[in-house]
């Protein structure tokens, strides 16, 4: 029997992955945090929600087929995804029509303008999520208290009264008013804020999800949050009259919805681990002065979008070394 050398390019042995697998992962640790927001924030949060996933389907759908010209690709959870983090970066009574506009953004701009899949520069969500907060700034930024339930999708608010509004922890500190929330509401998502964001805990369960699927690695939202910990820390340090508590940054806001779900998307991160970490310290140092030192109290977004930016410079000058590679100096 004539033994015969059979040659074929790489990869040899599959590991199992999926673009499919993946995202339907990460939804899955989006659980925890989507059902916090309907104990709190009600049908609001659940019409927000259906209405941002449908249009971002649906968009994508219709750009794909009617415009593009290629088979439709909505069945790989992308544009689900993009519709389930763009809501969760919105205010839970945001009239339906800026969210149908705000997908149309993140989609038909943030994805799609570059190719799809695989070929866009910014995170699609927070493209949505910027776009609307510049083009509706008001709409945008009142927020909606957290009110516990009688049942799952009707929040309890007093007689005659639609709903209550209020600030958010971060809007608190940037103006020096209201009485803060302590750790253990701000850990359960009793606080005001986008209603994806509040959850810290259960974003916190999502990540312990996604680091044992091995969905995505720690360096990111680890070395994110650590950053941001450290620098409002020293500036705490300093002043703490004036600066809050390294604890209520990483708490509040939407640090950790930024740094667990949006910063580690696989298309707008750097490749390799140590292009990895100055990616996620570049986020905690801008997230930092822009809500120590800028008007708006929160920079999550901002700063996830410009590090984005700066991948492609990253993984050119940060990479690992090739396999069989002799050093320079011998």
């Amino acid at each position: 029997m004539e033994n015969k050398l059979l040659i074929s390019p790489s990869p040899h042995i599959h590991g199992g992955d999926s673009i499919a697998k993946n995202m339907y992962g990460v939804l899955i640790a989006l659980i925890p945090a989507f059902l916090v927001s309907l104990y709190y924030f009600g049908i609001g949060a659940l019409l927000v929600t259906v209405v941002s996933v449908g249009s971002c389907v649906l968009f994508e759908l219709l750009i794909q087929k009617y415009l593009m010209k290629i088979n439709p690709s909505v069945c790989d959870g992308s544009a689900i995804i993009t519709g389930v983090l763009l809501a969760f970066n919105l205010p839970s009574n945001l009239p339906l029509w800026i969210v149908v506009i705000g997908a149309l953004a993140a989609i038909g701009v943030g994805k799609m303008t570059f190719g799809g899949l695989g070929n866009n520069i910014f995170n699609p969500a927070l493209v949505g999520r910027v776009f609307l907060l510049i083009s509706f700034p008001a709409q945008m930024t009142v927020w909606p208290k957290p009110v516990e339930t009688r049942w799952i999708f009707f929040p309890t608010v007093p007689d005659g009264i639609d709903g209550l509004t209020g600030a958010t922890p971060l809007a608190m500190i940037k103006g020096h008013f209201g009485h803060l929330p302590d750790y253990l509401d701000m850990l359960l998502g009793n606080t005001g804020g986008s209603f994806g964001e509040v959850g810290a805990g259960a974003l916190i369960l999502g990540l312990i999800f996604m680091l044992w699927r091995k969905i995505i690695t720690w360096h990111i939202p680890v070395f994110t949050v650590l950053t941001v910990a450290v620098f409002t820390g020293i500036m705490h340090a300093v002043n703490p009259q004036e600066y809050a508590s390294p604890l209520i940054h990483v708490l509040s806001g939407g640090l950790l919805l930024g740094a667990i779900f949006m910063a580690t998307d696989y298309v707008t991160s750097p490749m390799s681990k140590n292009g990895m970490i100055v990616y996620a310290v570049g986020i905690g140092i801008l997230t930092s002065v822009i809500r120590l030192f800028g008007v708006y109290p929160e920079g999550v977004s901002f700063a996830i979008l410009i590090m984005n930016a700066f991948t492609p410079l990253i993984n050119t000058y940060i990479k690992p070394k090739r396999f069989g590679e002799v050093a320079k100096n011998g």
